[in-house]
């Protein structure tokens, strides 16, 4: 069933492979693992996309894309798993990551205001930069944990549960076959 959902969520290897901001990846994407759906595949494309995510960096796709490619996990669900951080949760989260930064390098509680000019980038960004790095990457460290120990034990509850479900169905066709 898990298989079958993620099959039906995610786009096939042909698809993600002819996105044009992959194509720079060549050949490469004809790997078979990257394209795999099991527990350690499917896990470690969670822990990365989730990794890349919370990071406040450009380009989280290709990132996601390149760091599945190194450590051969499946790649359309680490590149995709990057939109967890997008325009509707970005400032959400990248207000708790400087929390957190603030908090662990014992800042001081600041106003904050944000205007969208290059003179606030230049400004306010470089006095929040270390505690918005600090937070991003704890928050990173933690969700792609997280999200790899979660994958792992839902699919072993999965199978567990198949398994138990096919020994029932040999107990009922054996007493079936009795009487």
């Amino acid at each position: 069933m898990a298989r079958r959902l993620i099959k039906r969520l995610f786009p096939n290897y042909h698809a993600v492979r002819d996105y044009e901001s992959l194509r720079l990846f060549g050949a490469v994407l004809h790997d078979p693992n990257l394209w795999h759906l099991n527990r350690r595949s499917v896990a470690g494309a969670f822990a990365v996309g989730l990794f890349i995510a919370f990071l406040p960096i450009p380009a989280q796709m290709i990132a996601a894309a390149a760091i599945a490619i190194m450590v051969r996990v499946n790649l359309p669900i680490s590149a995709l798993l990057v939109w967890v951080t997008n325009p509707l949760t970005m400032a959400p989260i990248y207000l708790t990551a400087y929390t957190v930064g603030r908090i662990i390098l014992d800042e001081p509680k600041r106003g904050f205001s944000f205007e969208l000019s290059i003179a606030w980038f230049t400004g306010e960004l470089l006095t929040i930069w270390k505690p918005l790095l600090l937070g991003s990457l704890i928050l990173s460290l933690v969700a792609s944990l997280f999200g790899y120990l979660l994958i792992r034990l839902l699919w072993r509850l999965h199978i567990l549960r198949r398994i138990q479900e096919k020994r029932q169905r040999f107990k009922e066709k054996r007493l079936s076959r009795r009487g």
